[in-house]
C-alpha cells in the first residue's frame, strides 16, 4: 500500500531552492512512497473568519483542505523569512486547523525541513513552523529534521536532488514520517508481580 505525503514549500517563487528540496523529496522517496507537491498554495487568500462560513469558503482554501485531509502526512518545506516562518505555510496551517477540532490538519503526522540562506538553514522557521502545527493538532515528529544551510551557495551549480548529504538523509526522513503514518498497535496492559507492562496485541 502506498503511503501518500502531501509537499506543503514555503517558498513561492518559481525557481526557489525549498520548491528544489521539494522536487528532490518526490524523485528520492523511498518505495511504496508517494510525494506530491501541493501547487495551488499561492491562490490560498490569507485565514479570515469571515469567508470561513458556509457559502463563503475559498475553493482554492477548500481544495487546500481536502487535500491534506486525503494525504497519509505533510511535509513542510520551507525557507525562513526575517527569522520566522514564512507567511504561506502558516496560513496554509491555519485554513487546515478550522474547523477546530477536527480540522484537516489535526492529528497528520507532520515533518518539517528547508533550506535557507543562513548557516543554520532556516532551523529558526522550521521549530516555529513545527510549534504552529503542533497547536494546530498536527502530530509533529520534532526529532526528524533537516536544515540545510547557505542555499544560495551550495545549490549554485549542483541541485539538491544531486547533493550527497540530501541524497543520504531525505529518504531517511520520508520513511519516518510514512512510519508515523501507518497505523499503530493497540496495546493492552500485562501484570508482572503487580507491575503493569504495555505490549502489543
Amino acid at each position: 500500500m502506498t503511503t501518500r505525503i502531501l509537499a506543503l514549500v514555503g517558498s513561492l517563487r518559481a525557481g526557489s531552492f525549498n520548491r528544489q528540496l521539494a522536487e528532490a523529496a518526490v524523485k528520492l522517496a523511498p518505495e511504496g512512497l508517494e510525494v506530491e507537491i501541493y501547487e495551488n498554495l499561492a491562490a490560498v487568500p490569507y485565514y479570515n473568519e469571515d469567508l470561513d462560513r458556509p457559502g463563503a469558503i475559498p475553493p482554492s482554501a477548500e481544495a487546500l483542505r481536502e487535500a491534506v485531509r486525503s494525504a497519509d502526512a505533510l511535509l513542510i518545506v520551507t525557507p525562513e523569512y526575517n527569522g520566522t516562518v514564512p507567511p504561506a505555510p502558516k496560513n496554509a496551517i491555519d485554513w487546515t486547523s478550522r474547523p477546530h477540532p477536527g480540522g484537516a490538519i489535526c492529528e497528520k503526522p507532520v515533518v518539517v525541513i528547508g533550506t535557507s540562506g543562513g548557516r543554520y538553514g532556516g532551523a529558526w522557521a522550521h521549530d516555529d513552523a513545527r510549534k504552529t502545527a503542533r497547536v494546530a493538532g498536527a502530530t509533529v515528529l520534532d526529532d526528524v529534521a533537516l536544515s540545510v544551510p547557505c542555499a544560495a551557495t551550495r545549490f549554485a551549480d549542483t541541485p539538491p536532488v544531486c547533493d550527497e548529504e540530501i541524497i543520504a538523509k531525505l529518504p531517511s526522513v520520508l520513511a519516518a514520517l510514512a512510519s508515523a503514518a501507518q497505523p499503530q498497535p493497540i496495546t493492552k496492559g500485562v501484570r508482572h508481580d503487580n507491575v503493569t507492562v504495555s505490549q502489543p496485541s
